[in-house]
């Protein structure tokens, strides 16, 4: 009976310095040396600060950014400590209501867009974080961006096609528009603009 008890017991700490030691620091380990961006949260940084993560959309609302996908998420928008969705089924009338609030205000943004409202502009994601939207969804904005930021149709195009993410192996989902790294983009060009505009001009050397 003791013999077992022991046996029991040498068995239990052998798995918990495995499983709860060993095990998690080498995975850890590995992370940081084949995948150190991932492992530490694929954070965005700017000017040595860290602005966000690649991985966790961000509010925007601005007529000259790119907008990301509604979020469900509570108390504000994107809060990556209260990951969720709606839960509103497709039949639920709060949602038609919701969905139908959400086109009127991407159509009230942009009067002159008659096409339709891609479903990702006016549908949370699963966790409510979700930082890309399609293709259809981004090249959709571009007029209001280009009418409200300054911006020629053109630039906005070749910059959310270098925002885009491929298939997995070419064939694996769809191919998806980060807003996170596109207004980050988009934010460097206004401020270069703006830059440009209050500097003084340099006259000739005397």
């Amino acid at each position: 009976m003791i013999k077992d008890i022991k046996t029991a017991l040498l068995l239990f700490l052998v798995l918990a310095v495995m499983t709860g030691l060993i095990y998690p620091l080498a995975m850890t380990g590995i992370g940081q040396v084949v995948f150190p961006h991932q492992a530490n949260g694929s954070l965005i940084r700017q000017r040595g600060h860290v602005v966000g993560s690649s991985l966790i959309g961000q509010y925007f609302r601005e007529p000259q950014y790119f907008w990301s996908r509604p979020s469900a998420t509570s108390p504000v928008p994107y809060n990556g400590a209260g990951s969720g969705a709606s839960n509103l089924g497709p039949n639920n009338p709060v949602l038609a209501r919701h969905v139908a609030a959400r086109i009127k205000t991407l159509k009230a943004a942009d009067p002159a867009e008659k096409g339709p409202v891609p479903v990702d502009l006016v549908t949370s994601s699963a966790s409510g974080l979700d930082p890309d939207i399609s293709i259809a969804a981004a090249l959709y904005q571009v007029p209001r961006i280009a009418q409200a930021g300054g911006i020629d149709i053109v630039t906005l195009r070749h910059m959310v096609q270098q925002n885009t993410t491929e298939p997995l192996l070419g064939f694996i989902g769809e191919p998806v528009v980060n807003v996170v790294k596109l207004d980050l983009a988009l934010h460097d060009r206004y401020a270069a603009a703006h830059e440009a505009t209050v500097s003084p001009t340099k006259g000739p050397p005397s």
